[in-house]
């Protein structure tokens, strides 16, 4: 550490502690120091430098200029007279103030400069050492250390008088910023207030319009629940009815009696399918559907699948290909909303799919005890942009095969309900052009069973 000299003061009386004062704030000011820390200084030297002058004849101040790590700092160390104690232990109770005034001047010290150092010896201390930094825009080199030097020399020393004046000056400046600091401070607190009223406000509002979604989201499932309920007996008639006459159950039919009999039996289905989807979806939002856990096996539920989805295929221009699966184990879950999710997935891929194959596997990965059943088609495939709207209700795609298969668009996002059910998920990947994956990944434990023992008190 470099330390180069800028000034000394002996301390013998209480009138240079004056000289000491005056001095160290003289220093802090020509070193750059701001109006606040040149009081600070100035406080925490005189406040040592009285404890020391208490303390006998003899002391001296020194005042110098430090580096330590590239950064210039003040360094002022307070030496008592040879001999005599400058600090020792704290007070008994009987030694009264005059031995708690040097602990005091410490304390002081240690809070207005960056650092306060004592050199004890056999219990008392012989040097104070008090530093503090330069601002950082202050750069103090040789010839400015030397008109430093020569400044001090040529400054007079202020009298007792005007030192208290000029303490006083200091005082009421400082009362002036803690009472400025003090409105902002309550300015603050007031604009705090209105901000935590408008926020309690705000948080009435959106528990107000919170409740209002609640029951807009209750009448629009209960809306939906009866609008169903009160579709189906019509659409049952007319579907028994058109099935009726294309049977010949009342004579024969013309050709065109037939093709339009066709019409009205398709449109009844559509519509059958329209509201068992808007039954499921509001059975769901209104936590009416349960999942019923049974063991299900992955090979008898594929059989089933093909069986279903069987009449849908044409098989001149589409392969509909069921994988053979590892999976041999039976696993815990809803099989019939499986297959649910499953069937859309499957009509999905047939019905976009113009030429190729759909693939339905069923694959385990044991890293995260999970199924995945995927099914993959080469069909046309999604653009990254409509990835996300195919799971919006009543959203579709614009597209040829769109148009000529139209649908409800509330199958995919019922599988992604259907999924959350299951604590499972739905993920898709698509190449426009080439084909999709839809995929359909289950825990093979259910979360509530994968922390219960087995019978024989095993983890299962």
């Amino acid at each position: 550490m470099n330390l180069h000299r800028i000034l000394s003061v002996a301390l013998d009386s209480d009138q240079d502690v004056v000289v000491v004062r005056q001095r160290a704030r003289q220093v802090s000011q020509l070193l750059g120091f701001s109006q606040q820390d040149q009081v600070r200084v100035a406080t925490a030297v005189s406040e040592i430098a009285r404890a020391a002058c208490h303390q006998g004849s003899g002391g001296r101040a020194s005042f110098l200029l430090g580096r330590n790590l590239g950064r210039q700092h003040l360094e002022v160390t307070i030496n008592p007279g040879a001999g005599e104690r400058l600090l020792s232990a704290p007070p008994g109770p009987d030694e009264g103030i005059s031995r708690a005034l040097p602990q005091l001047a410490l304390i002081s010290a240690h809070r207005l400069m960056d650092s306060c150092d004592v050199e004890p010896e056999e219990g008392m201390v012989t040097a104070v050492t008090m530093r503090k930094a330069l601002p950082p825009q202050a750069m103090v080199d040789s010839v400015r250390l030397a008109e430093i030097s020569a400044r001090l020399a040529g400054s007079p020393v202020s009298n007792t008088l005007q030192e208290l004046e000029q303490q006083n000056r200091e005082l009421l400046a400082t009362l002036a910023e803690l009472r400025e600091r003090q409105e902002d401070l309550l300015s603050l607190t007031r604009e705090l207030e209105d901000t935590n009223r408008g926020i309690v406000a705000l948080y009435a509002e959106i528990e107000d319009k919170a409740e209002r979604l609640r029951r807009a989201d209750e009448m629009k499932s209960r809306f939906l629940s009866n609008t169903s309920h009160e579709l189906r007996t019509p659409l049952s008639s007319i579907r028994a009815l058109s099935q009726l006459l294309l049977d010949r159950m009342d004579g024969d039919l013309t050709p065109e009696q037939e093709r339009q009999v066709e019409f009205i039996a398709t449109a009844a289905n559509d519509l059958s399918e329209l509201v068992n989807d808007l039954l499921d979806l509001a059975k769901i939002e209104a936590g009416k559907i349960e999942v019923q856990l049974a063991p299900v096996v992955v090979e008898n539920l594929f059989r089933a699948l093909k069986g279903m989805m069987r009449p849908l295929v044409d098989d001149g221009r589409v392969e509909l290909v069921f994988e053979a699966s590892d999976m041999l184990e039976p696993f815990d879950s809803d099989e019939g909303k499986i297959s649910q999710i499953l069937r859309n997935f499957i009509s999905n891929a047939l019905k976009f799919t113009e030429r190729g194959a759909v693939r339905v596997s069923a694959s385990y990965d044991a890293a995260t005890d999970t199924i995945a059943f995927a099914v993959a088609d080469t069909g046309i495939g999604i653009s990254p942009d409509n990835l996300q709207l195919i799971f919006e209700e009543f959203s579709q795609i614009e597209h040829p095969l769109q148009r000529r298969s139209k649908g409800t668009g509330l199958g995919l996002p019922l599988c992604r309900k259907l999924a959350d059910l299951l604590h499972g998920r739905v993920e898709v990947a698509s190449t426009e052009g080439q084909g999709s994956t839809f995929a359909l990944i289950l825990p093979r434990r259910m979360p509530d069973q994968a922390t219960q023992p087995s019978q024989d008190g095993t983890d299962s």
